[in-house]
């Protein structure tokens, strides 16, 4: 029932060796919980989250990606019952033809509805909708005693607020409910807008109120009047009929298909300082100036690195970090400006950034959206010396009361992480009591203090 094998999360850095087993049925998920030689172990879905969160040494990893049936379906009210190892794009292809779309999706279709759940991920229309957790019920939670409990907002709370963001140290996810949401066509209604910096930014975004998802794509390699330029996305669900045409994100798609099947090259020689440069420059000229507006797919919209299905390989061997903060709005963005010249100032860019607002909404203990801002950053793993960048930039976003993002991280040390997180001790309380034998561990919670090890 065993294996042993190399596991990584979607960074490629850290990696690990870690015995595997792959149920197919909920009975064998049990079995497997009861069959662990006293070792702790830990769920793991599509490999997803960036660093060590699904990762953990010496311990075992119950693979759920067949654990994938959908169980129930609503059409009145839109309320699927499927086990945890479904992913996004399993339910898009099933339901989007019927006229239904998943409430929250993040920047890729390839995760599993468990794995949403226990980083609480959130899409382009968390200003809107909010994140995964507002959007389920009756989730069952194999406990490490081998019990199942039934969680969600209104039976066993507590449980289930710990679970939401808990990065899978709760118990194993099994199966939940997932209210879809009706939409009459494939495809979304988008503008893009060319903004030259920061400012900028926040006045497009502050005009987008009638639109349900936006984000902007962000050129890191910029300091001074043009920190912050980048493109800003806008879009909603298109109506009946629809059809998509040629749009601005195909300068995107343009730029990423060379790289489409790029797994198999594993180079370190991809990306540097000047390719990162130029690749931004590309897409920043590509766009056209003004406002663009289009008809697109969804794909394109939602999950447009979906394209080059084995973008992480294109970092090398080496691996990356992603640096994920939020930090609240500030008139001058201070916060957002000092951490991203600390980047640019040390040599470290990103092939691709973002930047989004957040709503002002927020989940208790581990999940991770607050209201602010919040930037994502994929970097190429540089060593000590952009570890050490990160560890200043982590004390720019907790002296103003941010956080990372627990499912991107590989990195945060334990002291930074208690200010970032101060009811820390409330969730270790709660997952402690569903827990006493520590059964359920990762390198992540280890490194935070989370669970033992």
């Amino acid at each position: 029932m065993w294996a042993r094998q190399p596991m990584s999360g979607w960074g490629r850095y850290p990696v690990v060796e870690s015995l595997c087993t792959r149920p197919e049925r909920r009975g064998e998920a049990i079995a497997a919980l009861k069959d662990r030689d006293g070792e702790p172990v830990l769920g793991y879905g599509l490999g997803r989250s960036y660093g060590d969160a699904a990762l953990v040494t010496g311990g075992r990893l119950v693979l759920t990606t067949r654990l994938d049936c959908m169980l129930d379906f609503d059409p009145v009210t839109g309320w699927l019952r499927c086990e945890a190892g479904v992913s996004v794009e399993e339910i898009i292809n099933t339901f989007l033809p019927r006229g239904f779309f998943p409430p929250v999706v993040p920047g890729t279709q390839f995760v599993t509805v468990g794995g949403a759940l226990a980083s609480d991920i959130h899409g382009k229309n968390h200003h809107v909708d909010g994140a995964w957790s507002d959007h389920v019920r009756n989730v069952e939670l194999l406990l490490g005693t081998g019990e199942i409990v039934v969680c969600d907002a209104e039976q066993n709370a507590e449980l289930f607020w710990a679970t939401a963001g808990g990065q899978g140290l709760t118990g194993l996810i099994l199966a939940m409910d997932l209210r879809l949401v009706p939409v009459l066509s494939p495809n979304i209604e988008m503008e893009s807008i060319r903004v030259n910096n920061l400012d900028e930014f926040f006045a497009v975004s502050a005009d987008s109120a009638d639109f349900s998802h936006t984000v902007s794509w962000l050129d890191t390699t910029r300091r001074g009047d043009a920190m912050g330029r980048g493109i800003f996305m806008r879009g909603r669900h298109a109506g009946q009929g629809s059809e998509a045409g040629a749009n601005p994100l195909g300068a995107l798609a343009d730029l990423l298909e060379p790289v489409a099947d790029i797994g198999f090259l594993d180079s370190d020689l991809l990306l540097n300082r000047v390719t990162m440069g130029l690749f931004n420059e590309a897409f920043f000229r590509k766009t056209p100036a003004g406002v663009s507006k289009a008809t697109v797919g969804y794909k394109p919209f939602f999950f447009p690195l979906d394209v080059a299905r084995n973008w992480n390989y294109v970092y090398g061997p080496r691996g990356f970090l992603q640096y994920q903060f939020v930090v609240p709005k500030d008139r001058d963005h201070h916060a957002v400006r000092a951490i991203l010249d600390l980047f640019v100032s040390r040599g470290f860019v990103s092939f691709l950034s973002v930047i989004k607002e957040f709503a002002e909404r927020q989940h208790p203990w581990l999940s991770f959206p607050r209201p602010g801002v919040t930037v994502a950053m994929d970097i190429p793993f540089g060593g000590q010396a952009l570890l050490d960048t990160m560890d200043e930039a982590d004390a720019i976003v907790a002296e103003v009361g941010g956080r990372i993002y627990l499912g991107k991280d590989a990195r945060l040390s334990r002291a930074m992480f208690r200010r970032m997180y101060p009811d820390w001790e409330a969730w270790k309380a709660v997952r402690d009591a569903a827990d006493p034998e520590g059964v359920f561990q990762s390198d992540l919670g280890r490194r935070l203090g989370l669970c033992g090890g």
